[in-house]
């Protein structure tokens, strides 16, 4: 593929995604490779492959005669952090946050536990120096600064535990981080008491403590959701 087709690869995909994912083509919708290649002024090459890629998300099935069919949402791969990313900027916005952080609640405390016991002394480094550049990072509205230290401390920790599935949620956590900072549900400075705890973690699993690990995480995490509750609030209930 060359630059100017991958350009407008991204262009399309950027575009079809977010609407599939926001809703804008129900499950069930069919779209025509034709329409779109003819609406989104593209080859027809370009658009199979745009097809391609959101058939690997599962958002979409291709079949012939048929046409592509919008996927129910249970069957989208919710995990894959371009849909993470397209779902955050939707409407539906504070329901994926809480339903990730609760992701990250179950599974972050148990990996800082197994980090504790099988970091090695590089990513006890690793994780004291991204501790420490959370801290240096954590006033006067650097957020963007911020955000990438505390997505290392956190692909550290899930690296350090040890276990492949964890580490493999590496972006999947990156892309939570991310959409918290971007989509504007931080407060203008981190809590210095979860900048504190992220440094106190980093002191557990350096001295090995998996238990003091595991609970300090835990209340990363339960910190984490009370912000949701200040900054993204879960509709109504009626």
């Amino acid at each position: 593929m060359t630059a100017q087709a991958r350009g407008l690869h991204a262009r399309v995909l950027d575009s079809l995604g977010p609407a599939i994912t926001a809703g804008e083509y129900p499950p069930g919708s069919v779209l025509r490779t034709d329409e779109l290649a003819q609406r989104f002024e593209v080859s027809r090459s370009v658009m199979r492959e745009v097809v391609r890629v959101l058939e690997s998300m599962h958002l979409v099935a291709s079949r012939r005669r048929v046409g592509v069919t919008v996927r129910p949402t249970e069957e989208w791969n919710v995990y894959d952090p371009q849909v993470i990313r397209w779902r955050l900027a939707g409407a539906d916005r504070p329901r994926q946050l809480r339903s990730l952080t609760v992701l990250r609640s179950a599974i972050e405390p148990v990996a800082a536990g197994l980090a504790a016991r099988n970091a090695t002394a590089e990513q006890c480094a690793a994780l004291t120096e991204c501790a420490l550049g959370m801290v240096a990072t954590s006033r006067g509205r650097r957020l963007e600064e911020y955000l990438v230290h505390d997505i290392a401390f956190h692909r550290v920790v899930l690296d350090a535990s040890g276990n492949e599935m964890f580490a493999r949620l590496g972006d999947v956590v990156a892309e939570i981080l991310a959409g918290r900072t971007h989509h504007d549900v931080m407060f203008e400075d981190p809590d210095p008491a979860a900048v504190t705890l992220h440094v106190r973690v980093a002191e557990a699993v350096r001295e090995g403590d998996a238990d003091r690990a595991e609970a300090l995480t835990r209340e990363i995490a339960e910190g984490a959701l009370k912000e949701l509750d200040i900054l993204a609030p879960p509709p109504a209930t009626r």
